[in-house]
């Protein structure tokens, strides 16, 4: 009997335990079909498939403190990763991390792959969503922060103003990144941002600046960005640059956007400018959005490995993606 009582007992306590450690979870995807085609290049027309599968948890600790878990598998990022050891140890997934958070305390994210610091968060440029069927200049630093970094959001100092801090501590021989970043929302439809980041490796060093507005007027959203990236070491090039977007929402379904960059480099290994622009239009009903894109690149150079290395090119593409 007293051992009946004794595990009812604990029976009992470990349900009020599990009770204040309750949380959800919840899967959600998508997948994506193309056709694209892109002059003066062999392949001419080509077909792009992808999906993604996102998995979450979340909860609430009896100390108020939220924590979340997310993972990421994405079939187009992760081919060829077949074991724990590959890509950081991620295995098959593209991207995972864990989220600490509470009022008092801000916001904490640890990424083992696929996060960001505070100033490659802003790193996307203003006409940045334009080439999801294309390739713009891309930025030479985002992605030496993604993996095994923390990005920290100071909890709120005064209304309509976010300040970010992140830092990877690199692996051995690595390159280790520093970063911050400043958001300000203060003024109705205005959305102001600056970010700051460095990367050092052994015997080398680079800075990164990031600048960028967007103004939301009625159906009118107008972007702008500056995007400095400067380099000490006499093998990489320095790059400015410069991008902007005017979006236009037609209706509840319709949206039609058209913008540009231009990258300047200064350097021993690319001393091309380039300029791209493109117009889109997209549909959207329920989770299917289906888009058209055109695009025209001048004075290309080797950054965009999807044509010819140098020379101007031309490109249309067509896509569908489904949300679930």
């Amino acid at each position: 009997m007293n051992i009946k009582k004794i595990g009812l007992t604990a029976l009992a306590g470990s349900l009020v335990v599990t009770s204040a450690y309750a949380g959800s979870m919840s899967v959600s995807g998508g997948a994506s079909i193309g056709l694209k085609n892109t002059t003066k290049t062999a392949t001419g027309k080509s077909w792009t498939m992808g999906n993604q599968l996102t998995f979450s948890g979340s909860g609430e600790l009896d100390n108020g403190m939220n924590v979340s878990l997310s993972f990421v598998l994405d079939q187009g990022d992760n081919a060829g990763k077949t074991t724990a050891a590959d890509d950081n140890g991620t295995g098959p997934f593209d991207s995972h991390s864990v989220t600490v958070s509470s009022d008092s305390m801000g916001t904490l994210v640890f990424s083992g792959e696929g996060g960001s610091s505070a100033a490659t968060a802003l790193d996307t440029t203003a006409a940045g969503d334009l080439w999801d069927n294309g390739s713009g200049f891309g930025t030479p630093l985002a992605s030496e922060a993604g993996d095994n970094s923390m990005l920290y959001t100071l909890p709120a100092i005064m209304d309509d103003l976010t300040l970010k801090a992140g830092y990877s501590p690199g692996s051995a021989g690595g390159q280790s990144a520093t970063s911050y970043s400043a958001t300000y929302t203060g003024v109705e439809g205005l959305t102001a941002s600056y970010g700051f980041g460095e990367t050092n490796t052994i015997g080398s060093e680079a800075e990164q600046t990031v600048m960028k507005a967007s103004y939301a007027y009625g159906s009118f959203t107008i972007s702008a960005s500056q995007n400095d990236y400067k380099y000490d070491d006499a093998t990489q090039n320095d790059e400015d640059v410069s991008s902007w977007q005017i979006a236009y929402t037609v209706s509840d379904d319709i949206s039609v956007s058209y913008g540009s960059e231009t990258r300047d480099t200064e350097g021993s290994t690319n001393t091309v400018d380039e300029e791209a622009e493109a117009l889109n239009v997209s549909y959207t009903t329920g989770g299917v959005t289906l888009s058209a894109t055109s695009y025209e690149f001048t004075g290309r150079n080797n950054s965009n490995t999807e044509g010819p290395t140098t020379g101007d090119t031309e490109r249309w593409a067509l896509s569908a993606t489904f949300a679930f």
